[in-house]
């Protein structure tokens, strides 16, 4: 028993020496007596698969088994963070020095790490001249949303081409898909048409290179998702309107539940301007939309101004998400683009919105509205 016991030993100990695995290894220098984690970043959730207390020096090394396919893990202290992307049994080496680790690193050992780097350089570097025009108070409002859209779509070109076209079979192709501003993609696989050619366009090149993984699946499911919108959006975009239903003397209440909860009566904002925005976050201009509206809030909130913000998205789960931090009342319509509410409202198209007074009348429409922030102004 005792030579069979040993011999089991011996065979255990020779297959985890062969077990194949890849090592990330490297320096964060200036973090000492910092948690260094090292976490996969799943399509479900981000898992801590290990850490270290770092010393002065601040080395470390991870290794974890190679999977199938192309995997993503990340690099984390605090909220500063560096991800990296796996194919293999390479051996990855970052040197950074904390807390600017997240953008003032240098990583070898792997392509893709290195695509991904300059890939999230460009995306911080986006996120900040957005927000500098955002803030700008020589700017209006429309001259803000056109310029921060049209950043949008130069950076949108440049990864397109340079980075997800070039390669759509590579991990950095997938991880320029999935690219944010703010708690918005970049990319919108669900209602630009033009996006969700690009999800599907990496989806079947990883078909190609590796079939039946978790994360082709996914960019399959997100595409005909995103495909089955567009046609949902042009069916109802199609239907005739009757003018004659539409309330024009006073507000007709709309009552739907918050991302909290809570029901939230329209009529209820009396005393309060109104501004009833109906909207859809799946749209391409979704984000400089809600920077927008951002900015109007927070300079005219305190002087009575509330955004009561109608969200006609199929996915409820989705819209929780995506309305999570926005500071104005946001409902949810579980009718969506068949709700009763947009033919009241005689809404056309998305996003449109109405401008209400404190005595709870509707005042103007998109339509008639040059310059929102001067009408808002106006109204206080």
């Amino acid at each position: 028993m005792r030579k069979y016991l040993i011999m089991a030993t011996a065979l255990l100990g020779l297959a985890s020496c062969s077990e194949k695995k890849f090592h990330v290894e490297g320096n964060i220098t200036n973090a000492k007596d910092s948690v260094l984690y090292f976490e996969n970043v799943g399509l479900e959730e981000v898992v801590v698969l290990d850490s270290v207390k770092l010393d002065e020096e601040g080395a470390f090394a991870f290794a974890e088994k190679q999977t199938e396919a192309p995997e993503f893990y990340r690099l984390r202290i605090s909220d500063q963070i560096i991800n990296v992307s796996i194919d293999s049994t390479e051996t990855v080496t970052v040197k950074a020095q904390y807390p600017q680790m997240a953008s003032q690193y240098d990583i070898s050992g792997s392509d893709n790490c290195q695509k991904i780097k300059e890939l999230t350089l460009k995306q911080m570097d986006l996120t900040k001249r957005a927000m500098a025009v955002a803030n700008n108070q020589a700017l209006t409002v429309d001259e803000s949303n056109d310029s921060i859209l049209n950043m949008i779509r130069a950076y949108k070109q440049d990864v397109k081409m340079n980075y997800i076209l070039k390669a759509p079979n590579r991990s950095y192709a997938y991880f320029a898909l999935f690219q944010a501003l703010g708690n918005t993609l970049i990319f919108n696989p669900r209602s630009d048409k033009d996006d969700i050619k690009l999800f599907a366009a990496v989806a079947t090149s990883w078909d190609a290179y590796y079939p039946h993984s978790e994360r082709g699946a996914n960019l399959h499911n997100i595409a005909i998702e995103g495909m089955k919108n567009m046609r949902i959006v042009k069916a109802n975009s199609s239907k005739a309107i009757d003018m004659s239903r539409v309330e024009t003397a006073g507000v007709i209440d709309i009552a739907l539940r918050d991302n909290k909860g809570q029901v939230r009566h329209l009529t209820d904002l009396k005393g309060k301007v109104v501004l009833l925005d109906f909207h859809l976050f799946s749209l391409d201009k979704s984000p400089e939309r809600i920077l927008l509206l951002r900015e109007l809030y927070n300079k005219y909130q305190s002087q009575g101004l509330e955004i009561y913000q109608v969200s006609l998205d199929p996915d409820e789960h989705f819209w929780k998400q995506q309305t999570a931090a926005l500071p104005w009342i946001s409902v949810f319509d579980p009718q969506g683009l068949d709700s009763g509410t947009l033919m009241t409202y005689n809404i056309q198209g998305l996003p449109d919105y109405f401008l209400i007074t404190r005595d709870n009348a509707l005042y103007k429409r998109a339509e008639q509205v040059k310059d929102l922030e001067a009408e808002i102004r106006a109204l206080l």
